[in-house]
């Protein structure tokens, strides 16, 4: 721990330097860059892991219960976008006042998101168990499957306050450039989301260790299991995230000052003008996804499950890339804040390389290593054939893919998200669908993940183009 205070100390020194308009070298950016970074990796990784953890573990229950879960993957993370971009329409301005000095103010926005995000929360959380019941037929899941896919998704829509707590309270730490905290609890997470999935998801059974015969309880809840272990950990991590964000947060700390949590209008229409596009984003890349589910879907239940399992573990591969992203907008957006338009640039170019030269690796290794990473979440082979050819087909368009991951958290930390949100819309449904709904009925599944590579191979391409040139930083 006191190791990661004299890293946190060194990174807010670095940061300073941009508020106080004083120079950086090259060393002191690129160190910058990659002190932010780390962390935020890291927490995003974690991230990853869990949901890998949940498919794992449900993935030895058998091929249905997999299925299940996969069924519904696609909307959860449709309604987990719309959480973290309503968090990210309020700590742009934090970044951005944080860059510009204003600590009172920066606090004001702070008090005034609790509020706001969290009637959202509740509103979201309403509306997911109201549909959790029609939403596997409504995805073409076959009837075996529907029954688990319901309740694991209603489980998830009733947890979405403590989820949005969580992206608040980890995105305010993280664009007053403490990424160390969040990546912690991130990792704690994650344990404690394997901690209470082995006691959950499986029943009460004996094990064999060093010629001892142990009794391991266990509440034998399947899928069910799996959804309350994740929300389990999540409420953990947001009562602590929230707790230091109050308490002991140098930039951003609440406890001792007076102020008011009810939203002012100019905060909440600077919110909507950064998020809305946000939101509009994740809106149509997760109903893209709902859509190949929806294509998926009729080639059977192994597919079903293999196009989960492969989305699940590509994450590993691109998760680096969001967690780089994450870094941009803070450095983007205290620059922008500080009025120093150089930098601003400067930050965008170097963040996007790493991004991509990260997860060009990333997918080398993901293409070397794709029968063990898919045989690790499901022992069925039909599965694990299908799994693996996914992934080697996606393993090219990773570097590109990181390019329009990072370019887009630069655009967002210059408030700039409108464009890259119809880019988006553009990239993903004219090429993506269209490919995927012509190859799919001759190529299956195959075809689908030749038609993801290639967009994001086209969407990569737009995004640098957008980058290269100096209207993203007109929007501010």
């Amino acid at each position: 721990m006191e190791r990661t205070m004299r890293l946190a100390k060194r990174t807010n020194e670095l940061l300073i330097l941009i508020r106080t308009g004083r120079a950086m070298t090259l060393r002191e950016r690129l160190q910058l860059t990659v002190r932010l970074s780390i962390p935020a990796i890291i927490a995003q990784l974690s991230s990853i892991f869990m949901q890998y953890i949940d498919a794992s573990m449900v993935g030895h229950l058998g091929a249905e219960a997999s299925a299940s879960i996969g069924l519904v993957s696609t909307t959860t993370w449709l309604f987990w976008g719309l959480c973290a971009a309503v968090t990210s329409g309020f700590s742009v301005q934090v970044a951005h006042r944080i860059g510009a000095g204003d600590l009172a103010g920066a606090r004001a926005v702070v008090r005034q998101s609790m509020t706001a995000t969290l009637l959202f929360s509740l509103l979201l959380a309403a509306v997911g168990a109201a549909i959790s019941g029609p939403l596997p037929a409504w995805l073409g899941g076959d009837p075996s499957i529907r029954r688990d896919a319901s309740l694991y998704f209603c489980i998830f829509s009733l947890f979405l306050p403590a989820l949005q707590m969580n992206f608040l309270a980890g995105g305010m730490l993280r664009c007053s450039g403490n990424m160390h905290i969040p990546s912690i609890m991130g990792v704690a997470m994650c344990a404690l989301d394997v901690v209470f999935n082995f006691f959950l998801i499986f029943p009460t059974r004996e094990w064999d260790l060093a010629g001892l015969t142990l009794t391991v309880p266990g509440a034998g809840l399947g899928v069910c299991g799996a959804a309350l272990g994740t929300a389990a950990a999540e409420v953990v991590a947001a009562a602590a995230l929230l707790r230091y964000l109050w308490t002991r947060s140098e930039t951003l700390r609440l406890s001792g000052e007076r102020g008011s949590f009810r939203p002012r209008p100019e905060t909440l229409k600077r919110a909507f003008r950064i998020g809305f596009p946000m939101c509009m984003e994740h809106a149509v890349i997760c109903g893209a996804q709902i859509m190949t589910t929806v294509i998926v879907a009729p080639l059977g239940v192994f597919s079903i499950a293999a196009n989960s399992f492969a989305v699940t573990a590509e994450s590993l591969c691109y998760m680096p890339g969001y967690g780089i992203a994450e870094a941009a907008t803070t450095l983007v957006g205290q620059s922008i804040g500080a009025g120093r338009l150089k930098l601003t640039r400067s930050f965008a170019r170097i963040t996007v390389l790493t991004g991509m030269g990260i997860m060009g690796v990333m997918g080398v290794l993901m293409y070397l290593f794709a029968p063990q990473i898919i045989g690790l979440m499901t022992p069925v082979e039909e599965i694990r054939q299908l799994g693996v050819m996914a992934l080697r087909i996606e393993a090219f368009a990773e570097p590109m893919f990181a390019a329009s991951i990072v370019a887009y958290g630069v655009f967002v930390g210059a408030a700039d998200t409108m464009v890259p949100c119809l880019m988006n819309f553009f990239s993903i449904w004219a090429v993506r669908l269209s490919l995927a709904a012509w190859l799919a009925p001759t190529l299956g599944l195959k075809g689908v993940w030749i038609a993801m590579c290639v967009e994001l191979c086209f969407r990569g391409v737009i995004f640098l183009v957008r980058l290269a040139g100096k209207r993203w930083l007109k929007r501010r």
